[in-house]
């Protein structure tokens, strides 16, 4: 079984390859010398940022086993983790819009470096102020780049269409080979160096340092809305108007939120899918087959997002259409084929092909984020960017809660079948927000926010 993980790892590499090679004038935009040096700038500082969060995710899990917390104990860090982005994702985005975007990020390192340095500690409360902290800088990291780096974009004047080449060169970089390359090195630390299980944390801390010098010394400062008469619940309607006003930012928060939905929970899923019986399976390389395939989808889109006459609201339905199918494979597997139920080997037939199927919405999720990225910057307005991003991800984070809580009560083809729903729902929002996209953006939430300063407040 070795010979098929290391066959579909090299195929997806030479796929990935015949993308990235065959690229033609039709696929790539003709950008400014000004403008590559920026998006370098970015990508670097992107990069370092992903490499101190992809070091981490692998050995999160291990290290509280190794301190001797059981399952439940466990839980329960995740959970803080979500919730807590919760509870202040939503206040830390809307102080990115007033104190700075720049701020906000040099706020993001600094939170996840002290996030890292709780992991020396065993007591629990201070695993809990880890998870905490961790889930601030979620939100941080989701939103306050990306704001700063539309907004900068659009400051210095750069074509509407270049926007979309840094972000499909962001996630193939920083969602793809910087994951790959920081699973190795993080296995290079703990097993082959011996460093123990907090030595990826240390790494991390390092390249997110490193990352902060950059941003303090070549970054400059944007804002949203840094109107001195703006508070935080001010804004906070003022983004509520925006979605409840503009039904494509509605859409678009709720697409955003059942793939990303889906998305977390076949993280916790595809290892108990695999290995249903308890089959040795080799984690490390099938992470890193999963990130290769996520690698080939934003590939194809660089080249989907190089042709202005393709619409993003068109081709994301097929995506979600075909993600939906990826992962209806363990619920059609259960019923064509007898599962075994002898304990241990390698991985059987079925896994095989749900391994592949689950390639193929890796490759979905390849797809999604620069493509996501892309109608963020056409829908969301300025003022309230990283407020609103921030906004999107809180029925994500309930529904992740929700799902971390009852993980073991329900089977899982049932939570596999519940992602395939959301995700065809996803498909059918897709397809309503093409349909409204020709209409003109109404800038009635600007009004209506004006309005709401002056407006006494009934609480």
């Amino acid at each position: 079984m070795e010979l098929f993980y290391y066959t579909v790892f090299g195929g997806l590499a030479a796929l990935v390859a015949v993308m990235e090679l065959s690229k033609n004038n039709k696929d790539r935009i003709n950008t400014s010398t000004a403008f590559n040096s920026f998006k370098n700038n970015y990508l670097v500082i992107y990069s370092l940022m992903m490499a101190g969060d992809w070091l981490q995710g692998p050995y999160v899990y291990y290290l509280y086993t190794t301190y001797g917390y059981e399952k439940g104990d466990i839980g329960q860090l995740f959970i803080a983790g979500f919730g807590s982005s919760m509870l202040f994702g939503t206040i830390v985005g809307s102080l990115a819009d007033k104190q700075g975007r720049k701020r906000a990020c040099v706020t993001y390192c600094i939170t996840y470096i002290l996030s890292c340095i709780t992991k020396h500690y065993s007591q629990y409360k201070v695993l809990m102020l880890g998870r905490i902290l961790g889930g601030i800088a979620t939100s941080l990291l989701f939103s306050s780049f990306e704001s700063w780096l539309v907004a900068e974009h659009n400051k210095r004047g750069f074509e509407q269409q270049w926007l979309s080449l840094a972000f499909s060169k962001a996630i193939f970089f920083g969602n793809g080979l910087v994951a790959i390359v920081s699973g190795l090195f993080g296995n290079v630390l703990v097993d082959t160096l011996a460093l123990g299980p907090v030595a990826p944390f240390d790494a991390a801390a390092c390249f997110l340092a490193i990352g902060m010098a950059i941003i303090l010394s070549s970054w400059t400062e944007n804002y949203g809305d840094s109107s001195e008469n703006k508070d935080l619940l001010t804004q906070f309607k003022g983004a509520s108007v925006a979605i409840a006003s503009d039904e494509k930012i509605a859409l678009l928060g709720a697409i955003q939120s059942l793939f990303e939905g889906s998305m977390y929970t076949f993280v916790f899923l595809w290892t108990p899918a695999l290995s249903p019986n308890d089959e040795e399976i080799p984690h490390g390389f099938i992470f890193a087959t999963f990130m290769l395939s996520s690698m080939l989808g934003s590939s194809l889109a660089s080249k989907l997002l190089a042709r202005s006459a393709l619409r993003v609201e068109s081709y994301m339905q097929l995506v979600f259409a075909v993600s939906a199918g990826a992962l209806l494979l363990p619920i059609l597997t259960t019923f064509l084929v007898v599962p075994t139920k002898v304990k241990g080997g390698s991985i059987t037939f079925v896994g095989c092909v749900q391994l592949l199927g689950f390639c193929v919405f890796e490759s979905c999720v390849g797809i999604f984020w620069p493509s996501i990225m892309k109608m963020r910057s056409q829908y969301i307005p300025e003022e309230a960017r990283s407020t609103i991003m921030n906004f999107f991800r809180i029925p994500l984070n309930i529904f992740v809660c929700v799902v971390l809580y009852n993980v073991n009560a329900f089977p899982i083809t049932v939570m596999f079948g519940m992602c395939s729903i959301f995700l065809m729902v996803a498909c059918i929002l897709q397809r309503r927000l093409m349909k409204i996209s020709e209409k003109p953006k109404t800038d009635d939430w600007q009004r209506k926010d004006r309005d709401t300063e002056t407006e006494p407040l009934n609480i």
